[in-house]
């Protein structure tokens, strides 16, 4: 402030003294009146914590990954990761990681510290999911491992226990920022009562919350992973509110949904899963139209929590016996035809309000791999790049989670469009020629082109 001399500096010294003391009135006044982490709408919303930071687009190590085969193809994976940083998703137990506290109070982090490693060495932003529970927690014996109980949820006794094992991973990786807490509500669906235990895992979440919060407040912790299944049109089975031209999502998901929203803890994103195709495997109308359905409940999520919203896990494709992503015969779909299947699939996350999500990498030691992001560095001249990884990573550059994209008008319902004010992202749905007007230009694509236009 520039000074004057006399009775002028005096006056001003009053005035700024008076206008400080109402900011700072003002200040206290709205920190007492801003809602805490208890303090919700009707609706379960924490206004308080919407404006978590996401991560961006990525992908979920599984099985079979970078870290695994001989040392050059290995290294050429490490570097087609490290020329396409993403973000990168590990579980504390399975998928790729073994039991990370085998008894109580003995641990083994080994293959945790070795996906962690790969995804610091090659620049990613990482992100644990915790789940799955070590059998001591789930009814089994201390010390050994039964992996078809994989999917097992931990007794209520030791939900408690799982707590500390997420505090404990925490504290191992403090450059971990962001916590899925579970899977898929794995092991929580009560036969008897015919829904989900809902109750249980929201208790098991809000446990997990208040322990990653006591090792760092910091930390960012998301919930609760459910599958959003649907039935097709026609088919009244547990027919809900959320609905639209792909049928409607199962009531008992949209319950265990509102359970959690209502009494969590606290949470700084949501998270789910889903398809684009039926809990029966069937498509409505079809496996590009069915899509709109990750729009659809993207918008609703948002709506009812106020909060970022990820992706999980998504999955586009049925093939002819009926198998989903990740078994069965993959290869009935051209690779052509399910890179289009997929960018339409984030075409309308994003439109729907996503800022992140994580492709499930169906990676296998063999040598053909439909949809993997990279060759298998199991086998020889592994860790090249397939088009899965060419189209994730220049999404995850294109649209990163400040740019906001919007659906683009192309002139034409054949050809999808995504873009902001730099890139634009062009998806022809169909297996044969179409044309776009994107900017007053009219574009030719190839049936199931996928095309990415420079606007800047």
């Amino acid at each position: 402030m520039r000074r004057h001399g006399g009775e002028r500096q005096t006056t001003a010294f009053v005035v700024v003294a008076g206008v400080l003391a109402l900011a700072l009135g003002l200040i206290a006044l709205v920190m007492c009146t801003a809602p805490g982490p208890r303090d919700r709408d009707a609706k379960g919303r924490s206004p308080s914590r919407a404006a978590g930071p996401a991560v961006g687009w990525g992908f979920t190590h599984t099985q079979f990954s970078a870290d695994q085969g001989a040392e050059p193809d290995r290294d050429r994976a490490a570097r087609l990761l490290s020329d396409h940083p993403m973000p990168q998703n590990q579980h504390i137990m399975g998928w790729g990681a073994q039991n990370p506290e085998p008894s109580p109070g003995r641990y083994d982090f080994a293959d945790l510290d070795r996906r962690i490693a790969l995804i610091r060495h090659t620049g990613g932003t990482p992100v644990v999911t915790l789940c799955c529970a070590p059998d001591w927690m789930k009814g089994g014996t201390a010390g050994g491992t039964d992996w078809d109980a994989l999917e097992k949820a931990p007794d209520p006794a030791h939900y408690a226990d799982f707590a500390a094992l997420a505090g404990k991973v925490a504290r191992r990786y403090p450059d971990v920022r962001h916590f899925v807490v579970w899977n898929e509500f794995k092991g929580f669906f009560d036969d008897a009562k015919g829904r989900w235990d809902y109750e249980g895992y929201t208790r098991l979440y809000n446990l997990v919350y208040k322990e990653l919060k006591k090792a760092d407040a910091g930390i960012r912790v998301g919930g609760p992973y459910l599958v959003m299944d649907s039935h097709v049109p026609g088919d009244d089975t547990y027919e809900s509110r959320l609905k639209g031209p792909w049928g409607s999502i199962d009531r008992r998901t949209l319950d265990a949904f509102d359970h959690w929203n209502r009494h969590k803890a606290g949470a700084d994103f949501v998270v789910v899963d889903g398809s684009s195709y039926s809990k029966d495997d069937r498509f409505a109308p079809g496996p590009f139209t069915a899509a709109r359905k990750f729009a659809d409940v993207g918008r609703w999520l948002r709506e009812e929590t106020g909060l970022p919203l990820w992706w999980a896990e998504w999955y586009v494709e049925i093939t002819d016996d009926g198998a989903r992503d990740g078994g069965g015969d993959r290869a009935a779909w051209s690779e052509r035809r399910r890179v289009a299947a997929q960018a339409t699939a984030l075409v309308e996350m994003a439109a729907g309000g996503a800022t992140s999500g994580f492709y499930w990498n169906p990676e296998t030691d063999g040598e053909d791999c439909p949809g993997c992001l990279w060759t298998s560095t199991e086998q020889d001249d592994g860790g090249r790049e397939l088009p899965m990884m060419t189209l994730l990573s220049r999404f995850s550059r294109a649209f990163p989670p400040t740019a906001r994209p919007r659906e683009l008008d192309t002139g034409t319902t054949r050809i999808l469009g995504l873009a902001d004010d730099r890139t634009a992202l062009l998806v022809n749905t169909a297996d044969r020629r179409g044309t776009a007007t994107v900017d007053g230009e009219d574009l030719t694509l190839d049936g199931y082109e996928v095309r990415w236009l420079d606007r800047s």
